[in-house]
């Protein structure tokens, strides 16, 4: 086994980083994240775009220094040993980033060289296999489809045997079944011992994950299990539908116990913590038999559209 497939007996957690702050020029990208990623786990990093979800995560693997704040990745400090960090990271990046004039062969083989792996025809042959790419592995990357890229991306991620996978938005621009797959793949990995960190905006994948984390403007807003994080926003959500959501929308914003409303299709999902106030609200509305109303579960979805309405700028003025 070389260098880069050794896997210390790490106790605790695969990420453990406290109060980390990033600024470039006047923006504070990044303000007092603290995370914890335990070993073997999927979490899941979610957020709008430019919250500061890639600066965090290459802070925590080391390819980004922090302008303050301490932590470990792998049981090793993400200053002072990031390059033993990245000897046992995969980290796979948004956009599709290896050679479409190479097979999907010869860039493992060039990806093993990077890493001067010895025996690498040995480890690009267990990784095309393990990954399901042997009947595609002469194909140019150039001509696969989105998905295929997908998975070639998470093969070369994996060919140095890594401990930690750190994943951004990954599944952007892939269909539906690409996807699924995908995530098999991923709980499969996590079930041989393998963390993983994830950021998505797909709702059904964050379901998917052990944990999620939100973080807005740089600050982390909610974490814990699916369902710590909805129950942590104590929300109250009606579905009213019969009439068109968009105007009503407009209608109930100003209206007691009501603090969003978002549209979903033909409904509309009216969210409030008075749950007293919102109840009378939908109710009243309710007596106009052309609509219908009922009472929901609140949803990741809902909770997010509220974290991030309720989440301070601190972006504005150079804040």
């Amino acid at each position: 086994m070389n260098e880069h497939a050794e896997r210390p007996n790490v106790p605790g957690y695969a990420i453990d980083v406290r109060k980390l702050n990033k600024r470039f020029g006047a923006k504070h990208v990044v303000k007092d994240l603290s995370l914890q990623v335990a070993r073997g786990e999927i979490f899941g990093f979610l957020g709008p775009n430019g919250s500061g979800k890639t600066t965090s995560i290459r802070m925590m693997c080391g390819l980004l220094t922090p302008d303050s704040g301490s932590g470990a990745c792998l049981g090793y400090d993400i200053v002072r040993e990031s390059a033993q960090i990245k000897r046992r990271v995969g980290y796979m990046t948004q956009r599709f980033s290896y050679w479409d004039d190479l097979s999907i062969r010869e860039n493992l083989d060039f990806v093993a060289r990077m890493y001067q792996m010895p025996q690498r025809k040995e480890a690009v042959a267990h990784t095309l296999e393990s990954l399901g790419l042997v009947s595609r592995a002469n194909q140019l990357a150039g001509a696969l489809s989105g998905g295929w890229k997908q998975r070639l991306a998470l093969a070369a991620c994996m060919l140095h045997r890594p401990q930690l996978l750190l994943l951004d938005e990954p599944t952007a621009g892939v269909d539906p079944a690409a996807r699924r797959d995908f995530w098999e793949e991923l709980h499969r990995l996590a079930a041989q011992g393998i963390s993983v960190l994830v950021s998505t905006h797909y709702m059904d994948e964050a379901e998917r994950c052990h944990k999620l984390a939100y973080i807005a403007y740089g600050r982390l807003l909610a974490q814990g299990t699916a369902q710590e994080v909805i129950e942590a926003q104590n929300l109250a959500t009606w579905i009213i539908s019969g009439a068109r959501p968009t105007e009503l929308s407009d209608r109930l914003r100003s209206m007691p116990g009501v603090e969003q409303t978002v549209v979903f299709g033909p409904a509309l999902h009216v969210s409030g913590r008075d749950r007293r106030a919102l109840e009378a609200t939908v109710e009243a509305l309710g007596k106009d038999l052309s609509l219908r109303v009922e009472p929901t579960a609140t949803g990741l979805e809902d909770v997010f559209v509220y974290l991030m309405s309720h989440a301070p700028d601190n972006f504005r003025d150079g804040a």
